[in-house]
């Protein structure tokens, strides 16, 4: 088990896996479809997720000249992944939203001034 440090992307990935049913497996290109991440950045997140004990994965059974595709790879949230991704996505929806700050008025150029 390992440190997690949650990013966008890993709050991305964690919401799409919490949003799916706790029967539902999700695979790489669901994901991506689901987070808008490109496989580059979805792919080590889900290693991340994995290395911390948050993600398990399986390869699926389907012959792929059979299927007339690659096999897939399935990931689903643990029970520890499940708490801890709800609660980081539960602390981001309790940080308040500053105020947006009034704008500074730029000098204009000497020539615009009447």
């Amino acid at each position: 088990m390992t440190d997690l440090r949650i990013t966008v992307p890993v709050l991305k990935v964690l919401h799409s896996l919490i949003a799916a049913s706790d029967t539902d497996r999700l695979y790489g290109l669901e994901l991506m479809d689901r987070t808008g991440l490109k496989s580059g950045t979805l792919y080590p997140v889900l290693a991340r997720l994995e290395q911390a004990g948050w993600v398990t994965s399986t390869w699926e059974d389907a012959d792929p000249r059979d299927a007339g595709r690659p096999r897939r790879r399935y990931y689903k949230l643990t029970a520890l992944g499940h708490r801890a991704g709800s609660a980081a996505l539960g602390e981001l929806t309790q940080v308040p939203i500053p105020a947006e700050r009034p704008r500074r008025q730029s000098a204009r150029p000497a020539w615009e001034q009447s």
